[in-house]
């Protein structure tokens, strides 16, 4: 196992037991010197689940706090699970089974509000499974109606951030600039540093970036001297070989980042953002 002398954590990616290679995937993570994950639960269709009520995204969110307990055996470190409904789902209901946007919308709000009951019921404290909500809005075109319901879904999220206490992790279109999430984040409640755009580059304003773990982005994040995160966003799709980065880049990413000189930005992205926005002491959780 290769020990980078740092905490290493990957701040989204997925896990699949059933369809994937799942626990495979963090061993490799872990042999390569990756201590803690942060599980972002798979979009509901892609296991099978075809919600009808809040309710059923239960077994969405419980197969990934399942997987987190799973890895925590193994990690040097260990896992969180990052729970909520995937925003291309929208579109699913909406052009696939007959939903308007609005019952669209009503339906996804009501699966982040289960998702938001696993996180608020161990308070964020760093024993829990679950840390943070996922939401956001689709990265391509949609109607206006769609949209309008996509950033409710969004807005609903952030308010449930606030209600319980932890970060929202957001799949949003490709941009540098989320001030207008940030200022909804702040009429919510919950403080804009709290808010993640995943598979973010190297420079963001407004929200926290959880910078996709390529050379140029994180040249750019660690230039700039700002908090941010390093991702994957590993699919674990046998189907979809190389769509995104692999379960072994952060790690080698921060040997890269050490030889480059890069020590105050691997800290920053290791240890001081991940307690920034989610709370959680890395360093500590790194001995138990």
């Amino acid at each position: 196992m290769d020990d980078l002398g740092t905490p290493v954590l990957d701040d989204h990616l997925h896990l699949d037991s059933e369809h994937g290679r799942g626990i495979e995937a963090v061993r490799d993570f872990a042999r390569s010197g990756g201590t803690h994950l942060l599980v972002v639960n798979k979009p509901s269709w892609l296991l099978g689940v075809e919600a009808e009520s809040g309710d059923d995204f239960r077994a969405v969110f419980d197969t990934t706090v399942d997987i987190v307990e799973r890895a925590n055996a193994i990690l040097p470190g260990r896992a969180w699970a990052v729970l909520g409904v995937h925003p291309g789902l929208v579109s699913k209901l909406v052009d696939d089974r007959g939903y308007s946007p609005a019952g669209a919308r009503d339906l996804m709000q009501a699966g982040i509000e289960v998702a938001a009951e696993y996180v608020a019921e161990d308070s964020g404290a760093e024993g829990d499974l679950a840390v943070a909500l996922k939401s956001g809005r689709p990265h391509y075109d949609v109607s206006d109606e769609v949209c309008d319901a996509s950033n409710a879904v969004l807005r609903r999220a952030l308010e449930l951030g606030a209600d319980v206490g932890c970060a929202v992790q957001l799949h949003t279109e490709a941009t540098n600039d989320l001030t207008e999430v940030a200022e909804w984040a702040e009429d919510s409640g919950l403080p804009p540093e709290r808010v993640v755009k995943h598979y973010a580059g190297g420079e963001l304003t407004g929200v926290t970036p959880s910078v996709m773990s390529e050379k140029d982005r994180l040249e750019v994040a660690a230039e700039r001297g700002e908090p941010f995160l390093m991702e994957t966003d590993f699919v674990d799709d046998p189907d979809r070989p190389g769509a995104v980065l692999g379960p072994k880049t952060v790690p080698r990413r921060v040997k890269w980042m050490r030889e480059r000189g890069y020590d105050e930005a691997i800290r920053t992205a290791h240890v001081s953002t991940p307690e920034r926005v989610y709370g959680l002491n890395i360093r500590e959780t790194l001995s138990r």
